[in-house]
């Protein structure tokens, strides 16, 4: 028989309701028995597509079996069991797994909620959004929940075994996984709600992760090319010389960042979103002049503002402000993003001074929002600034969702107000769905330190397996003094930022940030130092990589693909490893991520130091030597070189050497060939910005190559845009090969090598 969409039974004094959202996507949720709920999801966006189920009831349980997923549901206590087509069981609710707890706060009446299912013992885990363990698998450990500088809480999954579990609950929550039973338990909610995302791969859960919450825009391609940054310019004029200097050394750059007290440095005056310092006095002639040197402004703004200044009135006035702020504004207020008019207020305090200026984009600073207390793991903030009143319920409830509300705002309104440029926003908070907004998360205040660099790579690739695809890091590390109190003058820092420059060239965004210590290129040194010519090294190979970065940004977009990616969904062997990491679909990137040839203050490059790299199963090449390799290796990793693979069948583009993405059409680009399997890649283009792509203006060559027949074919260039390169020259060169010239006007061709 056929089934409606919605299966609802009442089993063990709870109401169980049952709704495919797709073949693939289930929503299980449960509530007390005769209470009725209506619940807001700030994350899913997804409709619920027509989807036949076919229902049986026998030995005390319901079977409901679609084309991709089995449900079985107990009848005596409502226990849910997500199997395959063909019967294999994926996870269980635990007996009496689903629980309320009757809760009082601030004098409403609520529950505490807690969902607990069973895993298998070997089942590794990825995502629960950024974290600064160290933890590849997220197994068996406590884990709390909530926003805080340097950590990111989304309450998702996903499991190797090819699911994921989305457990939708805005509230400050607890991940618990141990021997007895994996669990989410939130602080406030009237209902379980949870999704099982099934797919087979972890790839095809994160599609479907971002199915469910919003897919990611394509970023403007300067986006993608070198942002410089510190803590921070103090004048226009320092600002503007940056710019002028990387321009005269001939680095490429694309973005610069304004931090913080452009309104000058008093707390009363925080955040003013307005250009009140006088070492600022014409911060349009300044923006222009940059953008005469072909570079990009990124500023800082914050959700809280200081109470002198015009925002913190008119956000006053409306009644806008929430009870507490962040410790920079001292009494100053975070404004209440889930209310849509205080929203829209503060996109036109954007608009009035900022946007005026002609800034690019937005660095929305301490979105969590910050808030005046201790706040980590092992300190929970004071039971009454969770009381505090929002216009979506108190903040307890809705906590977790605030980056999303406030970065969303922003994205939608500048894009309804200006579609000639993509929106930009670097924020440092973020809830499931963020990525719909475009917005590049990065990873907080930490540390500069070895052991920072090394929690980096498990807390992006994390965040990445929870559907958000756009991060990256302070390269560097935020505070320099706590280890390198001489900054960049140590020996010892230089080597640390040269390896954390090296992660960073594979970071979907590659940003260099801090404090207590400059870090532009000549801090650096001047050309043959070796740290200068490390630095400058990765730069110019990032240009090199942009159509390869572009490219896979369109994957991204168009099929929901991820530029970071853990190479355990290549090879289960590897669910561990932590310190490696797929980046795209051609290169696997294995950064140094320990001190090799500073001691003590004494640099000796005599040495040779290694890294010790597991490749996942199947031919890979070198990149640097061009050599096949296979299983483990140990590689030489002097300092100006990061071990980087390439897997057999790979097509990988390089585009010219550029001082900005945009300086040079890719009208000559390599076509590096790497044999031993057969492979394909899709060339993107554009207008490298707008909007225009949204509505069918771009374009995709799609390479393929057979690798019995040693054959690349260049098929019939598939859509136009305005600007258009009519003609191009491809420059083909399988590895171990000769290079060949090919002229290509948009007709299919193929070059035998």
């Amino acid at each position: 028989m056929s089934a409606p969409a919605v299966f609802h039974v009442t089993a063990d004094g709870l109401e169980i309701e049952v709704q495919f959202f797709s073949p693939e996507i289930v929503r299980i949720l449960k509530y007390p028995a005769g209470n009725a709920v209506e619940k807001r999801s700030f994350a899913v966006v997804m409709q619920p597509e027509p989807c036949r189920f076919t229902l049986k009831e026998a030995e005390g349980r319901w079977l409901l079996m679609g084309d991709a997923l089995q449900l079985e549901i107990a009848q005596a206590d409502g226990r849910v069991r997500f199997l395959t087509p063909e019967g294999g069981l994926l996870l269980a609710e635990k007996e009496a797994g689903t629980v309320f707890t009757p809760e009082c706060y601030a004098g409403e009446r609520t529950s505490r909620v807690r969902q607990a299912f069973r895993l298998g013992g070997g089942e590794a885990l990825y995502g629960l959004g950024q974290h600064q363990t160290g933890r590849m698998n997220q197994r068996n450990q406590r884990l709390l929940l909530s926003q805080i500088n340097m950590e990111i809480a989304i309450p998702f999954f996903l499991s190797l075994k090819g699911y994921g579990v989305y457990w939708d609950n805005a509230s400050p929550t607890v991940f618990t996984d141990s021997a007895r039973e994996t669990a989410f338990d939130s602080e406030l909610g009237e209902c379980a709600d949870y999704y099982f995302l099934g797919g087979g791969s972890g790839d095809r859960v994160v599609a479907n992760m971002r199915r469910l919450t919003g897919k990611a825009p394509m970023p403007p391609l300067w986006t993608l090319g070198y942002c410089q940054s510190k803590e921070r310019y103090a004048s226009q004029y320092e600002l503007v010389a940056a710019v002028e200097k990387y321009r005269e050394l001939g680095v490429p750059l694309d973005c610069i960042i304004q931090d913080w007290q452009y309104w000058g440095n008093t707390p009363e005056l925080w955040n003013s979103m307005e250009f009140l310092n006088p070492a600022f006095p014409a911060p349009e002639k300044a923006v222009e002049r940059i953008h005469e040197l072909n570079a990009h402004v990124l500023i800082s703004v914050w959700p809280d503002f200081g109470t002198e200044t015009v925002p913190y009135r008119e956000m006053k006035e409306r009644n806008f402000l929430l009870g507490f702020g962040a410790n920079m504004s001292r009494n100053g207020r975070n404004y209440d993003a889930w209310n849509p008019d205080a929203r829209e207020l503060f996109w036109k305090l954007l608009e009035r001074h900022l946007c005026k200026a002609g800034v690019d984009g937005w660095w929305l600073d301490a979105s969590e929002p910050e808030q005046p207390f201790p706040y980590t793991q092992n300190m929970w903030p004071t039971p009454d600034v969770f009381d505090t009143p929002t216009s979506a319920g108190s903040l307890r409830r809705v906590r977790n969702s605030y980056p999303l509300v406030h970065v969303e705002g922003v994205a939608r309104r500048q894009k309804a107000a200006d579609a000639s440029k993509r929106v930009t926003i670097l924020t440092r908070s973020a809830f499931a769905g963020q990525q719909r907004t475009g917005a590049f998360c990065w990873s907080g205040d930490v540390d500069s330190s070895w052991q920072a660099l090394r929690a980096q790579i498990p807390a992006g690739l994390n965040l990445s397996m929870c559907g958000i695809p756009y991060w990256n890091t302070d390269i560097g590390g935020f505070f320099a003094d706590r280890e390198f109190r001489g900054g960049v003058a140590e020996p010892g820092f230089r080597e640390l930022y040269v390896r954390w420059m090296q992660f960073g060239m594979f970071t979907p965004m590659m940003r260099s940030h801090g404090t207590f210590s400059p870090r532009e290129i000549w801090q650096f040194g001047k050309r043959g130092d070796w740290a200068f010519d490390a630095i400058e090294a990765c730069i110019r190979f990032r240009y090199r990589l942009l159509p390869y970065l572009y490219s896979t940004a369109w994957e991204v977009a168009k099929l929901d693909g991820s530029f970071l990616r853990p190479a355990a969904l290549d090879d289960l062997a590897l669910a561990g490893v932590g310190d490696e990491f797929r980046f795209g679909r051609a290169l696997l990137v294995a950064p140094v991520v320990e001190p090799m040839y500073v001691k003590e203050g004494v640099t000796d490059f005599s040495r040779t130091g290694s890294r010790r790299v597991k490749l996942p199963a199947g031919k890979w090449f070198d990149f640097h030597t061009e050599e096949p390799v296979a299983g483990e290796v140990e590689r030489p990793a002097p300092i100006d070189l990061v071990p980087l693979y390439v897997k057999a069948g790979s097509i990988l583009p390089l585009g010219p050497e550029v001082q900005f993405s945009t300086e040079k059409p890719w009208d000559d680009l390599e076509l590096r060939i790497y044999p031993g399997a057969d492979g394909e890649f899709i060339l993107y283009e554009d207008a490298f910005d707008g909007y225009g792509y949204e509505h069918g203006e771009h374009s995709e060559i799609r390479f393929r190559w057979n690798d019995a027949a040693r054959t690349l074919t260049v098929e019939d260039r598939c859509g136009s845009y305005p600007g258009m390169l009519e003609q191009r020259r491809f420059r083909v060169r399988p590895v171990g090969g000769t290079e060949q010239a090919v002229t290509y006007g948009g007709e299919a061709l193929a070059v035998t090598c």
